[in-house]
């Protein structure tokens, strides 16, 4: 991104009328504000994966950047235990790093996911709107279950770890109008023998 774009953008939004007027400290506060906001765009502009910005060319022959579509959310349910569970999903995620709160950006959205456990089985519940079943992949260990599709127009990733240890033989999974549905049997552990003293 070139100085002169940020030059125009930025001086699209000054208030001229604050100049040579009591208001010129305001006017220098805006200045600041709009320096740290190119500088904060510019870093949010390196770390954002490169199919994740288009160009366009509007009618005039103005070309401007398109970013996205970005990403975040929660939810948030009540455990077996009574405790709340957060979780997130999405493509943008906030870290916290030596200099500061930093934005991770991904190429791969995180689907919104939902496990329930029974006695006998555990359901795995991912929304993936805008995919086709064929490009759904599925792999299963006894403790996790990791959900990707890689498209041009669509790329989710998701390593959910599991409540209780799984046989995944017995594992069915469907997929309608955009919600994966996984259902992995509980793995029964033996019961031992007895032992006579």
């Amino acid at each position: 991104m070139s100085d002169d774009y940020w030059d125009r953008w930025f001086g699209r939004r000054r208030f001229p009328f604050f100049r040579g007027s009591i208001f010129s400290g305001i006017d220098e506060m805006f200045r600041e504000m709009e320096e740290m906001m190119r500088r904060e765009l510019e870093e949010l502009s390196k770390g954002t994966p490169r199919n994740l910005i288009r160009e366009k060319t509007l009618p005039d022959g103005t070309k401007i950047r398109q970013w996205g579509p970005f990403i975040y959310g929660y939810s948030v349910t009540i455990g077996p235990d009574g405790k709340p569970q957060i979780r997130e999903f999405g493509n943008v995620k906030p870290e916290v790093s030596l200099g500061g709160p930093k934005i991770n950006i991904r190429e791969e959205r995180e689907p919104l996911v939902d496990v329930m456990e029974t006695d006998e089985e555990i359901k795995v519940v991912a929304e993936l709107p805008g995919v086709e079943k064929k490009d759904i992949k599925l792999y299963g260990t006894e403790d996790t279950l990791t959900i990707s599709v890689d498209t041009p127009e669509r790329k989710y990733y998701k390593k959910v770890e599991l409540p209780s240890r799984v046989d995944t033989k017995g594992t069915k999974a469907s997929y309608k109008n955009g919600v994966l549905e996984v259902t992995l049997k509980k793995r029964k552990e033996p019961e031992g023998e007895p032992i006579l003293l």
